[in-house]
């Protein structure tokens, strides 16, 4: 087996072999770390890292496995965090020059559970400025490039997770969601993403009470996908919204034959590129080759659905951000500063508004849920943005029409706003451009099985991805 072929491999089979003394964590964490360092100056996904430490971790991991003394859910895997989270002891910058030399004074929690699962933190991943973009660049970092097409960016916010994962440059990674940023990046690196539901994994505060934001699981397999979620998801007494009990998830799930999946193209509101509606109709149809029936519904949603959540955005994030502007504007990326600005401008009755607007959304989605199985639908209009995009001064436009150029161009917020579905971002194909394409699977409230189950099915019968060199990057 090659080094390549092992930075691909997914993390279960890697536990295997760990268990089974045909594979070691030294040998796995040499061959992701060199990996890394040979795509880092074409796509630039890594921030601050942590090599030689990791290899130290490794190397106990390998002793503990050669021993056969007990080991934990993650123990010796490559883990890439996104540098945005704290781990005590270490930088983290946020994506930005206004933190570029903090030291965390404390970890995260579920940085915690990633630590206490065995997991190694060899490398952070790059993300926008304070995580507030759907494209990755700052200009403490630089730009984060796609690595299926340098010219267009991996997505947002978890780009650097998203491009780590497919560049091989780590076994898996962690990503948040406070308006798709697993999700998308999830779509255009051509991986998985899970965004829970509202409550299922700790997030820090005050973000922990917005129930928009989401900390959660990427990985090249839908299977890593719940092991990592298994690691991340249940109650903190450090987090007053996490949910009890713990919810742990089987790895195997039964096949969704008789299943009825409800699937939308466009969500009633959004342009949807070409490429991105063909791979999304060939996705449904492996779905209906599974046994399932898949019929198109009408959500009946309005256009104002994206400017309320963008509504919410700006009020409570934005206006977080905001505070910075007095003593630290002039070291703002243009993106942020513009985000900051309007949050500042944002008033309590356009909030409520916003809770009004998502409340209707579920009247109809509600009901649908509950006559299907699952809802999917694309998970991004566009396939993807120019690597250097900059919604502060750059337009958008799908199928000729200009879309708002924040997040007008994916199709992740409203289940931000419906923020206590589970949803799923899994592949579904490539563009023209070579740009990966994605669907979102959508499930009911709290039923986090029902979307993996589905996902499980899908990737069996695609036969996964990832699985070769024809398959992978070529970088």
């Amino acid at each position: 087996m090659s080094d390549l072929d092992l930075c691909y491999m997914p993390a279960h089979e890697a536990l295997n072999r760990f268990r089974a003394k045909t594979l070691s964590p030294v040998e796995l964490m040499e061959a992701v770390i060199a990996r890394a360092g040979a795509v880092q100056g074409k796509v630039n996904s890594l921030t601050f890292t942590h090599f030689d430490r990791a290899m130290d971790q490794a190397r106990k991991a390998e002793a503990k496995f050669a021993k056969g003394s007990r080991t934990r859910a993650l123990e010796g895997l490559p883990v890439a965090v996104k540098d945005e989270s704290a781990i005590k002891g270490m930088p983290t910058s946020g994506g930005s020059l206004i933190m570029k030399d903090d030291i965390a004074d404390h970890t995260s929690v579920v940085n915690q559970r990633i630590l206490a699962a065995g997991g190694i933190v060899h490398a952070r991943t790059a993300t926008p400025e304070f995580s507030c973009a759907g494209y990755t660049w700052s200009r403490l970092w630089g730009v984060t490039r796609n690595p299926w097409n340098t010219d267009f960016t991996p997505g947002g916010s978890s780009g650097g997770s998203g491009t780590a994962l497919a560049c091989g440059s780590a076994t898996l990674a962690t990503g948040s969601d406070i308006g798709g940023s697993i999700r998308i990046p999830a779509s255009c690196c051509g991986v998985v993403g899970f965004k829970p539901p509202y409550g299922r994994n700790p997030e820090d505060p005050p973000f922990n009470l917005d129930f928009y934001c989401h900390e959660g699981p990427m990985a090249r397999t839908v299977k890593d996908t719940i092991l990592f979620q298994n690691v991340m998801a249940g109650p903190s007494p450090q987090d007053i919204a996490t949910l009890r009990p713990k919810l742990r998830l089987p790895l195997e799930m039964k096949p969704i034959k008789g299943w009825k999946i409800a699937c939308s193209m466009d969500l009633s509101i959004y342009e949807v590129d070409p490429d991105v509606r063909k791979n999304t109709a060939a996705a449904l149809d492996v779905f209906r080759s599974l046994g399932a029936t898949v019929e198109e519904v009408d959500l009946g949603w309005t256009p104002d659905v994206l400017d309320a959540g963008m509504t919410y955005l700006r009020h409570l994030f934005g206006a977080y951000i905001s505070q910075l502007l007095k003593d630290h504007g002039d070291d703002m990326t243009t993106y942020a500063r513009q985000f900051a600005e309007d949050g500042k401008k944002s008033k309590p009755v356009d909030f409520v508004r916003s809770l009004d607007v998502a409340a209707g959304m579920y009247r109809t989605l509600g009901p649908i849920l509950e006559r299907y199985d699952v809802l999917i639908c694309p998970t991004s209009g566009l396939p993807a943005v120019p690597a250097d995009f900059d919604q502060s001064k750059d337009t958008v436009q799908i199928n000729g029409k200009v879309v708002d150029p924040f997040l007008g161009w994916v199709m992740t917020l409203p289940f931000n706003m419906l923020s206590r579905c589970p949803v799923l971002a899994v592949p579904s194909g490539h563009a023209a451009n070579g740009v990966p394409t994605g669907i979102q699977i959508v499930g009911r409230t709290y039923c986090d099985a029902d979307v993996f189950r589905a996902g499980l099915a899908y990737e069996a019968a695609l036969g996964g991805w990832f699985t070769g060199p024809a398959s992978r990057p070529n970088l």
